[in-house]
């Protein structure tokens, strides 16, 4: 709101030039992340106050050696406050007519429903096993995915450009390897599922997913910007979409919510973010891989995240289902180091490591392709 109302007055009233400001994105940007970080930060302590009050807090699970007794009674749910926080900024910040920002805010209210519920449901149970079932939520991400993919293919209302929508690209190539034509839709609902979950499967440590989220977030706004702008682009030889670059505004609203959520759920957590959070977290970064195109990029960038969720489809499909016995002691792979010896903090701080690593490499196939 405040980028319309700074343009509308720019474009009326000649005297307040200085409102120029507003209308560039590197400006924007880090008035976004700012700003998602001071709502974090004011906000915060009340907001877990209330949702321990209200009894939202976190239901005790033991798996053999690895316990999470110690872990009782803290508030769950707190992903409601980075979705308030990036709600707040994204509004004040974005050009909300933009259509990739349009298609963000689809993303953000459906899979905060998704999450939201399946939450609500595990806490009126008092079961982490009576949430929302894993077929009802591969539903309702196959349906989200079906609608960005028809938005996505469709001329009329695609934030793409034709020319390239159905083309497929890969990190450190300059050129598409493929069109895929219509089968790029099954393309984008694999890559959405594929995602949320497994930014789903990381959330199970103080501050482990959180962290490696900023990172792949930050590299997504980085590609947003260059992609939206033509100069940029041309330079480093991408592909130019015009209006992509409000995503760059968007990942830094994201960025300061995480930092300001990691205030919180760093050990020992004050909160957990639930499936509300790292449902939403993850569809969020799904989509913005789909529209920039660069979704094989969160292989690189999101490697932590694909790691978690190679360790579970390995012990479920593979090491049980096939094999009768397990691959690992217990799945994902950071409980599978926790139960070998390995503490919390050093599990975590390792895997905030390989993220970061992760995420420079990711940065590098800007220039290196």
């Amino acid at each position: 709101m405040l980028y319309h109302l700074a343009t509308y007055l720019f474009d009326t009233v000649g005297e307040l030039s200085f409102l120029r400001l507003f209308q560039y994105l590197s400006v924007r940007a880090i008035a976004a992340a700012l700003t998602a970080f001071a709502v974090t930060l004011i906000f915060g302590e009340s907001f877990i106050r209330i949702l321990y009050i209200k009894g939202i807090r976190d239901i005790p699970r033991v798996f053999s050696s690895i316990s999470t007794a110690s872990k009782s009674g803290t508030p769950q749910m707190g992903g409601l406050l980075i979705i308030l926080a990036i709600f707040t900024s994204t509004l004040l910040w974005c050009d909300l007519l933009n259509r990739f920002a349009l298609v963000f805010f689809l993303a953000l209210i459906w899979f905060t429903v998704l999450g939201g519920i399946d939450d609500y449901r595990v806490l009126k149970n008092q079961n982490s096993d009576r949430g929302l079932s894993q077929r009802i939520k591969l539903f309702w991400q196959v349906g989200y995915s079906v609608i960005l993919g028809i938005i996505f293919l469709t001329p009329e209302i695609s934030p793409v450009t034709s020319e390239i929508s159905t083309e497929l690209y890969i990190p450190f190539l300059k050129s598409p390897v493929i069109n895929l034509g219509w089968w790029y839709l099954p393309f984008i609902v694999f890559v959405i599922v594929a995602i949320t979950n497994s930014v789903n499967f990381a959330d199970g440590l103080d501050g482990l997913a959180i962290v490696p989220v900023s990172f792949a977030i930050a590299v997504y706004g980085i590609f947003a910007y260059v992609i939206g702008n033509a100069i940029y682009s041309d330079y480093l030889q991408f592909f130019y979409l015009p209006g992509s670059g409000e995503l760059a505004v968007i990942a830094s609203a994201i960025f300061g919510a995480s930092l300001g959520f990691l205030w919180y759920n760093a050990y020992p957590a004050q909160v957990f973010m639930g499936d509300v959070g790292s449902m939403t977290l993850g569809g969020i970064i799904g989509t913005m891989a789909v529209l920039l195109k660069q979704e094989f990029l969160f292989l690189i960038i999101g490697g932590v995240f694909v790691i978690e969720a190679f360790s579970v489809l390995i012990q479920e499909k593979i090491g049980i289902n096939w094999l009768g016995r397990r691959i690992f002691y217990i799945a994902p792979i950071h409980s599978a180091f926790q139960h070998s010896g390995v503490g919390e903090t050093k599990v975590v701080i390792r895997f905030w490591i390989i993220a970061g690593i992760l995420a420079l490499i990711g940065l590098s196939t800007l220039k290196i392709r």
